[in-house]
């Protein structure tokens, strides 16, 4: 594993981060197996573990804290999100007041078993909300409750704010194949200090045909949310199949190293709910693509 600088917090983070979070947080999702790929990354030399206090119906944080509960967790970077939360029945509900934010954060170190969070984010405020937040962001850092604050949003305008606030010290947004788009803003970020962590890194496996995505009945799941959320991409994920037709490389590891190309990039951060993806994608650190390959990325992109 290699690592890199989480911008300019003086902390550093593998270049791989673990997600934890959709089915791998379910209570249908078994517990032993969830906690056996967390252990297995570590193992692997991930020191990032990102997750939200509102993914999986609020199961996902309290199940990364078993997972964390018997290891040394100095090394680790453990990554939350505050401002939304599971309000029942499949719902996800907003509140990004000060008082919420800070409560949640509260409740995410009981969650996780920590003594600081590594990382607090805001999940997906939008400017107004972000503004509003700065000093409650500043002093949960003084009073120690983590080590560094920043946001997940897959709005390039918030992003493009938030770069330029100097209590924000990461952004994560959402970079892969086929969100080649938001370099340029990445680029920005890193040169104000920012950490950048890019989520979505598989675009969500959305390269690959729904069919050859089924091979358990979990999967199902997955390829319903593409259906219903991502049909665009997977428009768009077909000029990519090659990517699964290459000899030596997966198509999973063949889009962790195209963003792990990025200098600009911090991590990348992808979630696993089998020991031979979770492998299969740790396999990316060693993969570097060839001119050919990258020239086919880019043309791809360019239709």
């Amino acid at each position: 594993m290699r690592y890199r600088p989480l911008g300019i917090t003086g902390l550093s983070v593998s270049e791989l981060g673990f997600g934890c979070a959709s089915w791998w947080g379910k209570a249908t999702f078994d517990e032993t197996t969830a906690l056996a790929l967390v252990n297995k990354a570590m193992d692997l030399g991930v020191t990032l573990f990102d997750t939200g206090s509102s993914y999986s119906a609020g199961e996902a944080e309290p199940r990364l804290g078993r997972a964390l509960k018997s290891r040394n967790t100095k090394n680790l970077i453990v990554a939350t999100k505050a401002g939304t939360y599971h309000a029942g029945r499949g719902r996800i509900a907003r509140d990004m007041s000060p008082t919420a934010i800070v409560s949640s954060a509260e409740r995410s170190l009981q969650n996780l078993g920590v003594e600081a969070l590594g990382l607090l984010q805001l999940h997906g405020p939008s400017i107004h909300e972000l503004d509003a937040l700065r000093e409650t962001l500043a002093r949960l850092k003084a009073r120690g409750l983590t080590r560094a604050v920043g946001l997940n949003s897959f709005d390039p305008g918030v992003v493009e704010h938030a770069v330029g606030l100097p209590e924000i010290d990461v952004v994560m947004i959402d970079y892969n194949v086929l969100r080649h788009v938001r370099e340029p803003l990445i680029e920005r970020a890193a040169a104000a200090g920012k950490g950048v962590l890019a989520g979505m890194p598989l675009a969500m496996g959305n390269t690959q045909s729904l069919l050859s995505r089924i091979r358990a009945p979990r999967d199902l799941w997955y390829v319903a949310r593409a259906l219903t959320r991502h049909r665009g991409d997977l428009v768009r994920g077909s000029r990519f199949r090659f990517l699964h037709e290459l000899q030596h490389v997966t198509g999973s590891q063949a889009a962790l190293a195209w963003v792990l190309a990025n200098p600009h990039v911090s991590a990348a951060v992808f979630g696993a709910t089998r020991m031979t993806h979770l492998r299969e994608n740790m396999g990316a650190i060693d993969v570097t693509l060839s001119d050919e390959v990258r020239g086919r990325i880019r043309a791809a992109q360019a239709r």
